[in-house]
């Protein structure tokens, strides 16, 4: 990853690396979001866009998502992004859709003792710290999806985030209806995540049908879902994410669900455990436009690992 990094960093001029690279400590490293921002001007995203790129560049901007990525996370990113053409055709070419306008940003020195990086534009947000030579964070990663599946044109039926709704609903449906009392909060699914893009995240209200409540197939269902979100991530960083789940205990999670159960109806979701949080809404554009995140309580951009990394080093 570091490699990565260092060999795009080395072909930036002067102004591209300007424009592409923050201290680890800058509040642009927090400042995140999955908004179309503009893309001059007060409000825009800090880093250096596709646009802005050779292909030589784009090519190892790619190669850094690479390293972060698992083969089905990359193939899903870059999907998201397409998707900003077909925005742009639907909207009439409007002109705050851009698939090149999609940001890579690198905080602090590849290889240095923390650093990291992260690739940001309209529905996607992928964000790596490493301290010690160890990815220590993969959170906040927001993907999303509008259309969430594509109904005309030469994509019709593209679904870049089906996984995250069949799943879900499949394993939802499979509730008795004494769970479903337990599992469902509201009749009326609201309308987006809960933590919208905040900076740092606390555990939402207590609410769903605990892990220990459902049967072997219906836990089983449940992990896969969770498998879904984890394993956008490179198999390794994911298993380690996979470890602390298991650590703080299966039986602690809670599925919540609102709304309704049919495919094109609002909906939301979510998996919450002591440490991290998976949401999920599909409310917009007639229940046709997906949002998905996954949260870390205290290790979102590696604030966990760092706190204890600044106070034991100089800096």
């Amino acid at each position: 990853m570091a490699d990565a990094a260092s060999d795009w960093l080395a072909t930036l001029d002067a102004d591209q690396k300007k424009l592409a690279t923050y201290s680890l400590t800058d509040e642009e490293r927090t400042n995140w979001h999955f908004i179309p921002k503009p893309f001059e001007g007060e409000g825009m995203r800090g880093g250096l866009t596709m646009r802005n790129m050779r292909q030589d560049q784009r090519a190892l901007a790619f190669a850094l998502l690479n390293t972060g990525l698992s083969n089905h996370g990359f193939v899903t990113a870059t999907q998201i992004m397409s998707l900003e053409q077909v925005l742009w055709e639907l909207e009439n070419q409007s002109p705050k859709r851009n698939p090149e306008m999609y940001y890579l940003t690198i905080f602090g020195e590849p290889g240095a003792k923390a650093w990291g990086w992260r690739l940001e534009g309209h529905h996607l947000s992928i964000n790596f710290t490493i301290a010690d030579g160890k990815v220590t964070s993969g959170t906040p990663i927001f993907f999303a999806s509008n259309p969430a599946e594509i109904l005309e044109g030469p994509r019709k039926g593209l679904k870049v985030l089906a996984a995250e709704e069949d799943q879900a609903r499949a394993f939802a449906k499979s509730l008795t209806e004494e769970q479903k009392k337990e599992a469902v909060f509201a009749d009326k699914a609201p309308r987006d995540i809960l933590t919208a893009a905040d900076s740092e995240v606390k555990a939402l209200e207590d609410k769903g049908i605990a892990f220990s409540a459902l049967d072997d197939d219906q836990k089983k269902a449940l992990r896969g879902l969770i498998d879904v979100y984890v394993h956008r991530l490179r198999p390794e960083i994911a298993e380690d994410e996979l470890a602390a789940i298991e650590k703080a205990g299966l039986d602690n999670l809670k599925f919540a669900w609102a709304g309704e159960f049919e495919n094109k109806t609002p909906h939301y979701y979510r998996i919450q455990g002591p440490t991290f949080l998976l949401e999920y809404a599909n409310t917009q554009n007639g229940a046709n436009h997906v949002h998905a995140v996954w949260r870390d309580f205290n290790g979102d951009f590696g604030r966990d690992v760092l706190r204890e990394h600044f106070a034991k080093s100089p800096h």
